[in-house]
């Protein structure tokens, strides 16, 4: 169903522009991960947090690291149901031709929380900015602009224990777009003309459930597994943007363990 939901989308953006029927949909793909992260975060003054953080991804069915990542940032505590943070993550990533490739993050998020009992609600909005390098910004944009929301629920089982779950979703909101006529005759696209970093769509959901152990008012660990239905578009010209040769989207289901750290000092 969900699948469905998002080729729906997809084909709305993309496809109005592009005959739906040369739009493919690429083989569902699978992998498994794991994720280890360590942050330590300094109380500066009530309310207001200064953290920095160190996470390696591993991928391919946990055979290779793909993915380190290092980040600062700073967060406050308006109000007892308002918290907004603000940082800079920089990511070292392998690409499918096994290069490292740097991207550069700034991110901006406002937290809305809700707790009564031993039960806590809270809603994450996190507004992100990453730039890349690309070979041809044709197909992809070299600075890419994204919003995850996600809605989460803890309880507070111990003084120690809190289990948790939560949903996210990832909106991207400046991928390219163009438009071409496909040719039945010459099974190519023709009148191709792109139109800019214009089309939005959800090209990630999430869902996760761990557990919270607070050590000792110092130390603390982050149990979790996690599981992606990622939907990601794939567009092929050549590099003076000339030439439209395909346009795709790759489905992927991916599952990950992870476990985090965090010293409070």
């Amino acid at each position: 169903m969900v699948r469905r939901l998002v080729i729906a989308c997809a084909l709305l953006t993309a496809g109005a522009f592009v005959s739906k029927a040369q739009i493919t949909t690429e083989d569902l793909e699978s992998e498994i991960g794991a994720r280890v992260s360590v942050t330590a975060d300094k109380k500066i003054v009530k309310g207001f947090h200064w953290n920095v953080e160190g996470e390696a991804r591993m991928g391919d069915n946990l055979s290779d690291f793909g993915r380190y990542q290092f980040g600062t940032g700073l967060t406050w505590k308006a109000t007892q149901w308002l918290k907004l943070g603000a940082g800079y993550i920089f990511i070292e990533d392998k690409n499918s031709s096994g290069e490292w490739k740097p991207r550069h993050r700034a991110y901006g998020d406002v937290t809305f929380s809700y707790k009564t009992g031993p039960w806590r609600f809270a809603i994450k909005e996190r507004g992100q900015f990453t730039h890349r390098d690309v070979s041809n910004p044709f197909q992809k944009t070299p600075n890419q602009i994204t919003l995850k929301s996600r809605f989460k629920v803890s309880y507070k089982a111990s003084q120690k224990l809190e289990p948790y779950g939560y949903v996210e979703i990832r909106n991207v909101f400046n991928d390219p777009a163009c438009s071409a006529t496909w040719s039945a005759t010459g099974k190519k696209f023709t009148d191709y003309e792109f139109l800019g970093y214009t089309d939005t769509y959800i090209n990630r959901y999430r869902g996760a459930v761990g557990v919270e152990w607070t050590v000792n008012r110092h130390s603390a660990f982050d149990f979790f597994v996690m599981g992606d239905y990622c939907y990601d578009k794939n567009i092929d010209t050549n590099k003076e943007g000339t030439k439209l040769k395909s346009i795709s989207y790759s489905p992927a289901i991916k599952a990950h363990i992870g476990i985090g750290y965090t010293f409070n000092f």
